[in-house]
């Protein structure tokens, strides 16, 4: 592994070096060096992540909180270290913001449904945006079914960016309650300016949430710098394990909320017909929590704060400035979302459906992303069904790059010659 201090002649070089660290970086794909470019969907682990949970099963694998034993008690303090660890790492002003869910898409519903049908009622309104995730629509369809809220979209720019006049527009009607929307879209690539949204929202007395899945893994993240009230993000897109996620909240918000689900872990004192809660984080933590992957999560964010997330963010800028560039003057071939973008790149190839492309392309070992990315509305507002999508991290080499625009060349020269 190579450190952040470390000196390098460059930042290719820098990755080069960590690639050691991927175990599954050294397989073959139908016979090729695999090219992984599908870290949008999911990052791979290093093997620190796997060691340090490997560690925890094998010397203190327990159950955590209310033991007082040796092994309850490491499993414990390694699982609260991983929470302290991960504030730190997105600059929470406490471990107590930090609430462990199996994933994502849980830490939206849990403010979906813990904040929202508290507080939002007819005659409300919650605004999100046509580039959102599924995660982040589905739940607010479901309160504004349970509620009466109404849903506002925001939609993209002629650039392939969010529309902030729209945002402007919205909040003046002086209805807005929350705002939801993606820091980096997972399809256009654009990076959303989050923190300008949370004070114009606040100017209007609206809270924040902010879906980080593809923002906290690749560039740094600083939620009280931001200002926003909640910000959710998965263990598995940052070189963590899957069936973890995380749920930042301001600590006031997350106190005034009532539990989102009941049982174990949760409570202080239950009795036959009443109950009363854990203070958070541990009120949103309820039956035996996923401590394995808590201990990896922590061990990922070790691991990204050595490397630091600013040369990440600088490496991949330069990786998807290649990948772009390589891309957009291709015929046939049509690249979505601005130039300025996250490491990665949506695109479609004409006359050949998406899955064809990326099926092309595990022939030659390179994995790329083909469907409608979670985002059907945002591709129907694009006119299009569905599109592939190469999405680059740390480990992948200015090499790999050029390979995966070499193989698309041959792919639009074969489908062009048919």
């Amino acid at each position: 592994m190579v450190l952040a201090g470390a000196a390098v002649s460059s930042l290719a070089a820098w990755a080069e070096g960590i690639r050691a660290d991927f175990p599954i970086l050294q397989r073959l794909v139908n016979g090729q060096p695999l090219v992984y470019l599908d870290n949008a969907a999911t990052s791979q682990k290093p093997q620190q992540v796997l060691a340090a949970m490997a560690h925890y099963y094998t010397h203190s694998n327990a159950n955590v909180h209310r033991g007082v034993h040796t092994l309850s008690t490491e499993a414990t303090h390694a699982y609260e270290t991983a929470r302290q660890k991960i504030a730190a790492f997105i600059q929470a002003a406490s471990p107590a913001e930090i609430i462990y869910t199996r994933n994502a898409t849980e830490a939206i519903n849990l403010v979906a449904y813990a904040w929202g049908l508290e507080n939002l009622k007819a005659g409300d309104e919650v605004i999100l945006s046509v580039m959102e995730h599924h995660s982040n629509l589905i739940p607010w369809q479901l309160i504004a079914q349970k509620t009466g809220c109404q849903l506002r979209f925001l939609e993209v720019t002629p650039t392939g960016e969010l529309n902030l006049d729209q945002l402007r527009q919205y909040l003046g009607s002086g209805r807005v309650k929350l705002v939801s929307l993606v820091h980096v879209s997972n399809m256009l690539g654009c990076i959303n300016p989050i923190a300008d949204i949370c004070a114009l929202a606040h100017a209007y007395d609206a809270k924040v949430l902010i879906d980080a899945c593809q923002s906290v893994p690749h560039m740094p993240v600083n939620v009280q710098a931001v200002d926003c009230d909640w910000l959710v993000f998965s263990g598995h897109k940052m070189c963590g394990p899957t069936g973890i996620g995380i749920l930042y909240g301001k600590q006031e918000l997350l106190r005034a909320m009532p539990p989102f689900l009941g049982g174990g872990e949760m409570i202080a004192d239950v009795f036959l017909d009443h109950a009363t809660y854990a203070d958070i984080p541990h009120k949103f933590e309820a039956g035996t929590p996923a401590i394995a992957q808590a201990v990896g999560l922590g061990a990922a964010v070790d691991y990204l704060t050595a490397l630091g997330m600013e040369n990440i963010h600088a490496y991949e800028q330069e990786l998807v400035e290649q990948l772009y560039t390589g891309m957009v003057n291709l015929p046939g071939v049509t690249v979505f979302g601005p130039r300025q973008r996250a490491g990665l790149v949506s695109f479609t190839l004409e006359g050949v459906h998406p899955h064809d492309v990326s099926t092309l392309f595990d022939q030659e070992g390179i994995a790329i992303r083909a469907g409608h990315h979670c985002t059907q509305p945002l591709h129907r507002h694009l006119g299009i069904q569905s599109s592939a999508r190469a999405s680059v991290y740390f480990y992948n080499t200015p090499a790999e790059v050029e390979q995966f625009l070499e193989t698309l060349a041959a792919a639009v020269a074969f489908f062009q010659s048919l």
